[in-house]
């Protein structure tokens, strides 16, 4: 099986790069992997119009790239269904949103790691990808990589910030990222995801997060946004999305055109 470069990173404690991508055509991963600038690729999920099969190209795609890791967002509802069904097509780590207490993300965990004793989850073998149809491969090798499936949950909800020591202190809890946007729409704060409030928050999350041997992760739209992040410890990020990318080059070249043309 593909080794899992962001497990691996972890265990050494190195920083990693992420970005995203929010579309479904494998071939925007397969061009950013050709590229070699990132540890691993979130494909975010959550937001994209993705089909079972489509997963599974996804992970061939992925295969392309030893050297390069792979994560899969998952939205809230059937969040255990849509975990297993990505390990398996071949997606290495789970990114769970919409997290609000210590049991909601042990049974995040608990879905993810194999059901055996010394794990004790509840993902069963099945004929996909992941253990090669359950044919070829390894059973010994799959139920390793489950236990290498790097867990992360968006911190996002009022209620996951008042559970935020009891939700980090879950046995599997490998990194968190704070979600600006949902959280202020958690708290009533609507269109003020910038204000000192929610910013604060944040900042809470990273250094509890570091307090506790949890890996923070910021988002950022680009480099120059790390450097307050780094002062605060933060190692770990995931920058740009495919579709922000492409709406900014499109706004930059049509404002340059007009002021050309007059």
């Amino acid at each position: 099986m593909k080794k899992n470069v962001l497990r691996e990173m972890l265990n050494a404690g190195k920083p990693t790069i992420g970005t995203h991508v929010i579309s479904p055509w494998p071939g925007i991963i397969e061009i950013i992997g050709k590229s070699g600038a990132f540890d691993y690729i979130e494909y975010v999920g959550e937001y994209s119009p993705f089909s079972i099969d489509g997963l599974e190209n996804i992970g061939r795609t992925f295969e392309l790239f030893p050297e390069m890791s792979s994560m899969m967002k998952v939205e809230e509802q059937t969040r255990g269904f849509i975990a297993s069904r990505s390990i398996d097509a071949g997606i290495q780590n789970v990114l769970f949103t919409d997290v609000r207490s210590a049991a909601e993300a042990k049974e995040c965990v608990r879905c993810v790691r194999a059901e055996s004793p010394e794990q004790g989850g509840t993902h069963g073998v099945s004929m996909r990808r992941g253990p090669d149809y359950y044919v070829y491969g390894s059973l010994q090798q799959w139920v390793k990589a489950m236990k290498d499936v790097v867990i992360a949950f968006m911190i996002e909800k009022k209620g996951a910030m008042e559970n935020l020591d009891a939700i980090l202190d879950v046995e599997g809890v490998d990194m968190v990222q704070f979600g600006p946007a949902d959280y202020s729409v958690s708290m009533g704060m609507a269109d003020r995801m910038q204000s000192a409030e929610v910013q604060n928050a944040q900042k809470e999350m990273v250094k509890k997060a570091l307090a506790k041997g949890v890996h923070p992760r910021v988002e950022i739209g680009g480099y120059e946004e790390a450097k307050p992040w780094l002062d605060l410890g933060v190692r770990h990020f995931c920058i740009g999305w495919d579709i922000v990318t492409i709406a900014a080059w499109c706004t930059e070249q049509a404002e340059g055109m007009k002021k050309l043309l007059g």
